[in-house]
């Protein structure tokens, strides 16, 4: 079982920052994919950012790319999500996966490939 809690939501500012925090439970934390998706009320589940087990494959969704940087500290078992130049269509609950199988990009950006998720954080960014 691997057990996650996103943390660094709030409300912030059109035009502010947030950095939003994964914790991850499990000893095997530096093999999983990580990955940030985002949602809305009545809309999908959308990929934000992924980061592969060695942090050298990374991949963000367009709407992102530029604004937002993902990173991860394996010796922490966190994976993060700096995100900067908020606009308000960036308001969502921000949740955080695991991918424990290898899987791949462009696997990676569809929710079905994780195996375990957080509960989410809150971001809402006022105009």
């Amino acid at each position: 079982q691997v057990q996650l809690v996103e943390s660094g939501g709030g409300l912030v500012q059109a035009g502010g920052s947030l950095r939003l925090s994964c914790a991850a439970s499990g000893r095997t934390f530096s093999r999983y994919a990580m990955g940030w998706f985002r949602q809305a009320p009545g809309k999908e589940r959308e990929f934000v950012a992924a980061i592969r087990w060695g942090g050298g494959s990374i991949y963000y969704a367009d709407s992102v790319e530029g604004r937002c940087t993902i990173s991860r500290d394996n010796a922490k078992n966190t994976v993060y999500l700096q995100m900067n130049d908020l606009e308000p269509e960036d308001t969502a609950v921000y949740l955080c996966a695991a991918e424990v199988d290898g899987r791949s990009w462009p696997l990676l950006k569809a929710a079905r490939a994780y195996d375990y998720w957080g509960q989410g954080t809150q971001v809402t960014v006022s105009s």
